[in-house]
């Protein structure tokens, strides 16, 4: 295990050291783009050594997705990188492979997400890996998982967000396909993986021994189908585009005020109830058509244009006093830049800056939305230059300056 992972806490105006809940814990980041970094990013709020190991002179490929940039650096890499440390290796080599393997040795948790073939090629899969360190857990997140038909096809996003379902039925009837604008397979994995790491580790707590975790994206994305898929199961029909309607509830949607959008979810028939009563339509709550949440469902054709028409009468914010009187979940359709202003996701401590020292400027960051009452994440680090903590994280395996100064002319760093 690596040493604790120290978290500074204001206390009484004073500042002490709290540990985070994975202080401790080693972690080998060999993975890019989003799921994976993602995952390790988790773990490295929660107070894990996170190293980052990056191919020499290229690093992972999201640095050059931009624009935009941020001080010259992708936004893309920006968002999921952070607290990490970076060492670059070429793993093609001898004396990369052997410096891998020492950081194997002292570490707890190693998520890769290659395509199954290339780990077992380059001699690093679990097999290898767990020969050396049988107390880790290996953590593999690729599109389609290690087994199945599919096992060796490329997978990012887009495409296990078509080919899992989601995409048919999302957007407007009528409408082309339409993907959701952060990537739901990538996000979906990586916090299916942490879960999956943390179960791991308590499980070697008892054992002393790690695992191999297989994460498909496709999986993932699969079990994402939800009530949908069972909906399915019980009447044999795919589910249709239904834009911002829910497919059970009635009325759960968008609806379009005097003057903006606004979302409004009666979930059950006593909300509906409070609802009509204090928009002053009492009488549907009890209209044969309206009165329950089935009847309500059949008759939507009948209801929405009623609720449409009523809307259009009043701004957004009328609706939404009048829903939250009566106890019914509703709320404005934000912007980011309204989101990231809000003073409730302020108070929440869900936007925050930390020191880039590569630019010498604060750089914002999206918080951890997890809060614990006896220890704390944090975000300690912005996200690392490529191979920016090397020679550190060299130095502490015990290589000398003139050393690593050999690897780096040789490439292998």
């Amino acid at each position: 295990m690596s040493q604790g992972t120290k978290i500074k806490k204001k206390n009484n105006n004073e500042e002490e050291e709290q540990e985070g809940p994975l202080s401790g814990v080693k972690v080998l980041d060999l993975s890019r783009v989003m799921a994976g970094p993602y995952a390790t990013m988790l773990l490295a709020d929660y107070g894990a050594d996170v190293i980052k190991i990056e191919e020499p002179g290229k690093g992972d490929e999201t640095r050059y997705w931009y624009p935009p940039t941020i001080e010259g650096e992708s936004a893309y890499f920006l968002s999921a990188n952070r607290n990490k440390r970076s060492l670059t290796l070429n793993m093609k080599t001898r004396e990369g492979l052997e410096i891998f393997f020492k950081l194997v040795r002292e570490s707890d948790v190693l998520i890769e997400n290659f395509r199954p073939s290339v780990t077992e090629k380059l001699g690093i899969d679990y097999d290898h890996v767990s020969k050396v360190n049988r107390r880790i857990v290996y953590c593999s997140i690729s599109g389609f998982g290690h087994s199945g038909p599919y096992r060796d096809l490329p997978g990012y996003d887009l495409i296990v967000f078509a080919m899992g379902g989601i995409m048919s039925f999302t957007g407007e009837e009528g409408r082309p396909p339409v993907r959701v604008s952060v990537p739901l397979a990538d996000l979906g994995a990586g916090l299916w993986s942490v879960s999956a790491i943390l179960a791991a580790l308590r499980q070697r707590d008892r054992t002393g021994e790690g695992q191999h975790i297989d994460v498909s994206m496709h999986d993932v994305q699969v079990s994402f189908l939800s009530h949908q898929a069972m909906n399915y199961f019980a009447t044999g029909k795919n589910p249709r585009k239904t834009g911002s309607m829910h497919a059970n509830l009635a009325p759960y949607q968008a609806f379009k005020a005097s003057d903006t959008y606004f979302v409004l979810a009666v979930g059950n028939d006593k909300l509906w109830t409070d609802f009509c009563k204090e928009i002053g339509h009492e009488e549907w709550s009890t209209d044969p058509r309206f009165r329950t949440n089935p009847d309500r469902m059949n008759h939507k054709p009948e209801l929405l244009p009623l609720l449409d028409e009523l809307f259009a009468t009043q701004r957004a914010e009328h609706w939404l006093d009048a829903a939250r009187k009566a106890g019914v979940p509703a709320g404005p359709i934000l912007q980011i830049s309204e989101v990231v202003s809000n003073p409730h996701v302020l108070a929440r401590g869900m936007v925050t800056e930390v020191d880039n020292p590569r630019t010498g400027k604060k750089l914002k960051q999206l918080g951890t939305p997890v809060k614990f009452s006896k220890s704390r994440t944090s975000i300690r680090m912005a996200p690392p230059g490529l191979g920016e903590h090397s020679e550190e994280v060299l130095g502490e395996l015990g290589y000398s300056k003139d050393r690593i100064e050999e690897l780096r002319r040789g490439s292998i760093i």
